[in-house]
């Protein structure tokens, strides 16, 4: 078995787990810590604005033997700041060979004196999923994924909901206000009131001032406007910081024998030419692969096609690639059905999808993009034609 050292990884979420379980299992023989903020052992995140708001019996525990693994596991401990190559934490001092990053986000907040809940932990979503009753007023900022998310489950369980969101159109930020748009129905279809382009002025104990002086009343106030990296201790340090900790393609941090994996680790995309930083389960799941053979001397690189899904108001979203740069977009099907699909392309070649209903397109167009086949724009469009087929 491989000795690589003191291996230290700071954030016991899937993304630390998944490294810690990498590591044990390409070999590594020398010691491993993994210290965690939060009290719980790791868990699941995609659950807490699914089903377990809705489901008393579900528990979204990760399965972690850290006895067989052999895994120093500190929980209920934040990373406070480096020192050389010694980890501090609120609770102690740990030195290191190999120091992993994945200290996950924090939710971003807004303004004013009022509660407001968030929807990041799994104590947050159990202190919701308590509230949650009929003809609660639930005030939710934001209508993203997770605000989308937690309207459904919130109107399912008979709340009054109302959303409120600052851009033009739900899911505006993340895939543009054009495709966004097409979700606003269901929303209404749901019970749940939707409003776009209203700012939230301040967060007050009974509602929310809105900017223009319009007033919401509410009796719980959830804020779902995004969330940060969580790398502020690492300000001041020789770590680069560029949207999260900057890493090469091999999620190597600026400082030797530092990696960052996860919610924190903005890394190069070769496929994509850029950095990203990308907030998804399955780079959670994936990208400790890389990390843990890189930590053992290899020299790996992580450059998928991002994915991402979304259960809202009972239909499957689901997101495949990225189209920050996309020069061509056209719908696959008619967006007023009940299912249809957004496509973007860069240069003749599929970049990103969004599918709504249609799991075998979103499995065919990962292939498309990770193929970067030229495509025939009329087969993509004609959703009678297998996707598949589109590739020229």
């Amino acid at each position: 078995m491989a000795d690589s050292g003191q291996v230290v990884v700071a954030g016991a979420g899937l993304a630390g787990l998944r490294t810690v379980q990498e590591l044990r299992a390409r070999g590594l023989a020398g010691r491993i810590t993994l210290i965690g903020a939060e009290p719980r052992p790791p868990y699941d995140r995609p659950p807490l604005s699914k089903k377990v708001l809705t489901e008393s019996a579900l528990d979204p525990s990760l399965d972690a033997d850290f006895t067989a693994l052999e895994v120093d596991f500190r929980p209920d401990e934040a990373a406070v700041r480096l020192a050389g190559t010694t980890l501090v934490t609120s609770r102690g001092q740990y030195p290191f060979d190999h120091l992993v990053l994945a200290t996950g986000a924090v939710p971003v907040a807004l303004p004013g004196p009022g509660r407001q809940r968030f929807l990041r932990s799994y104590d947050d979503a159990l202190a919701l999923r308590d509230l949650l009753r009929p003809g609660l007023r639930l005030a939710i900022t934001g209508a993203g994924w997770i605000g989308a998310e937690l309207a459904t489950a919130a109107a399912a369980r008979g709340a009054q909901v109302t959303v409120i969101e600052a851009g033009p159109a739900p899911l505006a930020g993340a895939v543009g206000a054009k495709v966004g748009a097409q979700t606003e129905r269901w929303y209404a279809e749901a019970g749940v009131e939707l409003r776009t382009g209203a700012a939230v002025q301040s967060v007050e104990p009974d509602g929310l001032a809105l900017a223009g002086g319009d007033w919401i009343p509410a009796d719980e106030i959830v804020t779902a406007v995004g969330v940060r990296p969580a790398t502020g201790w690492l300000e001041g340090s020789d770590i680069r910081l560029e949207n999260g900790v900057a890493v090469d393609a091999g999620l190597r941090a600026s400082r030797p024998g530092v990696y960052a994996v996860g919610d924190c680790a903005a890394f190069e995309s070769r496929r994509f030419g850029r950095r990203l930083r990308v907030e998804h389960w399955d780079v959670a799941l994936h990208a400790p692969e890389v990390v843990a053979a890189n930590v053992l001397g290899g020299d790996e690189a992580y450059d998928p096609v991002p994915y991402f899904w979304s259960e809202q108001f009972g239909r499957m979203v689901q997101y495949a690639g990225y189209h920050g740069d996309a020069d061509q977009f056209a719908w696959r099907g008619d967006p007023a059905g009940p299912t249809w699909a957004a496509c973007w392309l860069t240069a003749g070649r599929l970049v990103a999808m969004l599918t709504v209903d249609s799991p075998r397109d979103l499995l065919q167009a990962r292939r498309l993009i990770t193929s970067q086949a030229l495509i025939d724009i009329a087969r993509l469009t004609d959703p009678a034609i297998s996707l598949k087929s589109a590739a020229a």
